[in-house]
């Protein structure tokens, strides 16, 4: 019997257990979900219960065990986490972003560029020298409206002339995000590098089929917000509040080496659960890309209890009233596929589709963005 890829999970919450779930549906590649290690030996316990797999005391003892170290813990922890297994000779996933700035909000923002694209280096460097994959948790990459859309591309020659997109919804999960040092920034870099990454994959899709060289983001301009600290702000309930020192609204432009853009949206002001979306408008075609929701099922419910244990879709306050219920909503977000590709690229030794290069390309959008918002607007290179 062939020897299975061994995974460790590191982190013991929300992206741990869709990691989990996704990891166990891969085929065609032996895989092993080792064990889990977390700072927080209660909810690691627990998890490990539920999943019925190892705890580890300590990170060290986990990498001892496995090939394949999945970090889903929160973005302030990414670089030094990734550095350490890697040089332990094992292979990283990094849930997105890649890394970033974690500090006070007020450092000047060139400098948290040169911070944040300085530790995509270290992490770049650390993987050369390991001879490991490092692979880039970004499923928007791998959803199946991104995945169909990449196809038409390559298949039909279509330039990218412009491309829309958001990830809004009502305020994260997570309870280190709020405060910059934690999360290295608001919407645009909670909800926005999703759609950023998606919009620079497809572009260095049409560069790549086309002559071998992928089209990159050459400049952006960037504003932010903070609606929700507003003083005239009301507060009925339905959003989450009480951000620290970061934005709930972005909107970024990105104009890429060949002249073409685009317009990503991100924020926390979005009720009625996720709205996950990519157009793209080509000189041959035109896509819109819906991840979520989609209208693959309806339902109408007329009392909340009826569907007291049924879960509909991500970040949805009510299930009363007409509802679009995911069928399965990690295989439209492309979770499942994600982890095939990283299991098989680890396997059979290649490249993933969502690899260091493209993580390094987001960063550096997202940073020069907030270096756009402190020069109002302006518009700033994206460093090569």
């Amino acid at each position: 019997m062939e020897n299975p890829v061994r995974v460790g999970i590191v982190g013991s919450r929300f992206a741990a257990r869709f990691h989990w779930e996704a990891i166990r549906r891969v085929y065609r590649v032996p895989v092993e979900i080792i064990g889990v290690t977390s700072k927080t030996t209660e909810a690691r316990d627990a998890f490990a219960r539920e999943t019925g797999i190892r705890t580890f005391d300590t990170f060290a003892e986990l990498c001892a065990a496995v090939d394949v170290v999945d970090l889903c813990t929160p973005p302030s922890s990414h670089e030094e986490l990734a550095v350490q297994a890697l040089g332990l000779g094992k292979h990283v996933i990094i849930e997105k972003p890649l890394t970033g700035y974690y500090g006070a909000a007020t450092f000047p923002k060139e400098q948290m560029l040169v911070e944040a694209t300085a530790s995509c280096a270290r992490i770049l460097a650390a993987a050369k020298a390991s001879g490991k994959r490092v692979c880039y948790a970004e499923n928007w990459v791998y959803a199946p409206a991104i995945q169909k859309e990449r196809e038409i591309i390559e298949k039909s020659g279509g330039q990218i002339l412009r491309i829309m997109g958001e990830e809004s919804h009502s305020g994260s999960h997570s309870p280190y995000y709020g405060r910059w040092k934690f999360s290295g920034g608001g919407s645009l870099v909670g909800k926005g590098c999703h759609p950023v990454s998606a919009a620079l994959y497809l572009k260095r899709v049409e560069g790549e089929s086309r002559d071998g060289n992928p089209i990159r983001p050459a400049t952006v301009s960037c504003r932010t917000h903070e609606i929700t600290r507003l003083p005239n702000y009301r507060d009925e309930g339905f959003l989450r509040t009480g951000y620290d020192d970061i934005e709930d609204y972005a909107q970024i432009h990105i104009k890429f080496s060949d002249g073409t853009v685009a317009d990503i949206f991100a924020s926390e002001l979005v009720m009625g659960g996720v709205a996950n979306w990519l157009e793209v408008f080509c000189n041959n075609h035109r896509t819109r890309c819906n991840l979520n929701p989609t209208d693959a099922l309806e339902t109408f419910n007329p009392r909340e209890d009826i569907l007291k244990d049924v879960y509909i879709v991500e970040k949805t306050s009510t299930k009363q009233g007409w509802s679009r219920p995911a069928p399965d909503e990690g295989w439209q977000h492309g979770y499942p596929q994600e982890f095939q590709d990283f299991m098989e690229s680890i396997y059979h030794d290649r490249e993933p589709l969502s690899g260091i290069e493209l993580a390094r390309d987001t960063i550096a959008v997202l940073y020069s963005g907030y270096l756009s918002v402190e020069r109002g607007g302006a518009e700033v290179a994206v460093p090569a």
